[in-house]
């Protein structure tokens, strides 16, 4: 196991390169002077021509690239354009926040969308799976800014019993969890339910009621783990992508986090900010994936042998 989590992450380093290559070439093509926008359209030539030379711009391609992935390996990813601080400063002041944010809505899924989509298997056609997987859809369908603005209106502006905007309490987190957990949970549920219903109906699962185990013993030792292994794949890419920001959420209830961040950042062509900011994301979530990896072997022992035999070829 060691070795495998050794190669995954020297598998990172390529990966990590390869991004920020793309990246930066994306960043070189796209429209707009980070120097015209930091001076205003109506600066001088001559001081536009200055500031490009003081922030490297008019080195070529290759070499602006070369000396930003040296500068990154001393631990140096350059000053925003905008508030001339050094950009993980404001990266990691309001990452908290969208991990706050994040997760919440990730417990919620687990919490709730788990269970329902057992129950719902267990009772199949039931009043109870109908309803359960009709709110699924529902909730799958509705766009998740309309859902935010409706919680507003109804828990902030017509009970006022939740705040409708900012992050000025645990309080705050409430509306915007809900919301961000609500399409994920509907895909939980459903894929737990269907992996349930095919787990449920294999031969050892049989052999097990016919040995006299009684149902929950079936049903949580048996059938749930080898249930599991997709809906955890689920919940760890949603969990890796929603750190890169969750934007509309963020915008809905004016929560300063990443994505809010990154928008701006991208909107001013703030380079060293976009930069940084998406090889952060891409790092964490390049950790989660391995950690999900991880984590399979301790639902699924069958993995584990599986790995210790490809070991020994």
């Amino acid at each position: 196991m060691g070795k495998y989590i050794l190669k995954r992450l020297l598998w990172m380093i390529p990966v990590i390169l390869g991004i920020s290559f793309i990246l930066f070439s994306i960043l070189e093509i796209t429209p707009g002077d980070p120097a015209v926008m930091i001076l205003g359209e109506s600066a001088p030539p001559d001081r536009v021509e200055a500031l490009r030379e003081e922030m490297g711009l008019n080195e070529p391609f290759l070499q602006r690239y070369v000396t930003y992935v040296a500068d990154a390996l001393h631990g140096d990813f350059g000053s925003s354009y905008r508030t001339k601080l050094p950009v993980f400063d404001e990266i990691l002041s309001r990452f908290p926040t969208t991990l706050k944010l994040t997760v919440g809505g990730i417990l919620l899924v687990v919490i709730l969308g788990i269970p329902l989509g057992i129950l719902s298997a267990v009772k199949q056609y039931s009043v109870f799976d109908n309803v359960s997987m009709v709110a699924a859809l529902i909730l799958n369908s509705m766009p998740g800014f309309w859902l935010g603005i409706m919680l507003v209106l109804l828990f902030s502006v017509k009970l006022n019993l939740l705040p409708a905007t900012g992050v000025n309490g645990w309080n705050s987190y409430i509306l915007p969890c809900i919301t961000l957990a609500a399409g994920m949970m509907a895909s939980v549920v459903r894929m737990t339910r269907s992996n349930m219903l095919e787990v449920i109906r294999q031969d050892y699962i049989s052999t097990a009621r016919a040995k006299g185990a009684d149902e929950e013993r079936v049903i949580l030792r048996h059938a749930l783990r080898n249930a599991l292994l997709p809906v955890v794949t689920i919940v760890g890419l949603n969990f890796s992508s929603l750190l890169g920001g969750t934007l509309i959420i963020e915008t809905v209830f004016n929560i300063p986090g990443l994505g809010a961040l990154m928008i701006t950042a991208v909107r001013s062509k703030d380079i060293p900010l976009v930069m940084a900011g998406v090889l952060f994301v891409a790092l964490l979530g390049g950790f989660i994936n391995l950690f999900v990896d991880v984590l399979y072997v301790y639902i699924d022992p069958r993995l584990k042998s599986q790995f210790v035999r490809g070991k020994g070829k």
